[in-house]
């Protein structure tokens, strides 16, 4: 049985230790892997539904990644049998106007998970220690103090009763191209393109070393990084969906006692 020790990032971590090609947590045969993920799409959902019972903790699931990385694709695979009614999705893009005239975690408070939430961030708080880095628009002090609000962030998050998963999708270079190519190829695929993406990926390098800092800098205790591997679509979802269901069982979640009031009572 794979084990996750290996993809949480510490203090000494580097991505370079993560073959974004390997598959550890795939088994069998491709039904095979696309049955569990399903199995595990409902055990997620009925998990969700204890979340919500229980009213009082909840759940953020951070992904991070390149473009093609696969944040929306996770998504649509692990949340496939939840309950609209107790999973947020919010997708961060390039600030607005009013976002910029506030702090840059301004509009994350604004969208953490309320009582028995998931709530799913597609990119996050994260951007403002990748792009703004590769972009030299704010220098190593300002990066190290950024990091260090994210990590009191974060914990403020966690003991307010928010368990907290961040997960970086991990892919090559190759795997991008190939990824941004069908897109271009396939008439059904071409509003995902966007040109812009093409200069992010003149500076991948940039952006990998980016990713490599951040990691170390914010991996907790509270709030620990693990990289997936994510080259392979099937394997992505499942080690996440893996990943997911083994927190949620550690939570011990658990519906409110039964009313005693209730006992007996016939509805006419």
């Amino acid at each position: 049985m794979a084990s996750f020790k290996k993809y949480r990032a510490d203090s000494k971590f580097k991505l370079s230790q993560v073959d974004p090609g390997e598959s550890p947590f795939l088994d069998g045969n491709e039904a095979d892997q696309l049955a569990e993920i399903d199995t595990l799409a409902v055990e997620l959902d009925d998990m969700q539904n204890l979340l919500h019972a229980e009213g009082r903790r909840k759940v953020l699931l951070v992904l991070q990644g390149m473009d093609t990385s696969g944040k929306d694709g996770t998504v649509r695979w692990v949340f496939s049998r939840t309950s609209p009614l107790g999973v947020r999705v919010t997708a961060f893009k390039v600030p607005s106007d009013d976002e910029r005239a506030h702090d840059y975690l301004w509009r994350c408070h604004a969208v953490v998970p309320r009582g028995g939430e998931i709530a799913v961030w597609n990119r996050s708080h994260y951007e403002d220690v990748l792009v703004p880095v590769v972009e030299g628009w704010i220098d190593k002090a300002e990066t190290q103090r950024r990091y260090a609000q994210i990590n009191d962030f974060e914990r403020l998050l966690v003991e307010t009763g928010t368990v907290v998963v961040k997960c970086m999708l991990h892919i090559d270079k190759d795997t991008q191209r190939e990824r941004l190519q069908a897109r271009i190829d396939t008439p059904g695929k071409q509003w995902k393109f966007n040109v812009g993406d093409l200069e992010v990926r003149t500076k991948w390098n940039a952006y990998q070393q980016a990713y490599d800092k951040a990691l170390r800098a914010t991996s907790t205790d509270h709030a620990p990084w693990y990289v997936i591997p994510a080259n392979n679509k099937r394997h992505r979802n499942l080690m996440i969906a893996r990943l997911l269901m083994k927190i949620l069982r550690q939570m011990k979640l658990k519906a409110p006692p039964a009313d005693p009031a209730l006992k007996g009572m016939l509805i006419k």
